[in-house]
């Protein structure tokens, strides 16, 4: 399946299904990011019922902590 993540073209597994599982694939952790779908941001309790469709649109943001 091809989604758009951050602005570019990325193929995922058939097996990812949902936003959850897509943050799982890439090694983030739901806790230090926020998720927009198709252009509405995702609440953290809606990633593991937010199914992904082909071309569907993300922003992933991460916030990383510093001083």
């Amino acid at each position: 399946m091809n989604l758009i993540i951050n602005g570019k073209s990325v193929d995922i597994d058939s097996s990812i299904q949902t936003v959850s599982q897509l943050l799982e694939s890439r090694d983030l952790h739901e806790k230090v990011v926020i998720v927009e779908l198709n252009k509405k941001i995702l609440q953290k309790q809606d990633h593991e019922k937010a199914l992904l469709s082909e071309g569907d649109l993300l922003e992933i943001v991460s916030f990383v902590g510093g001083g």
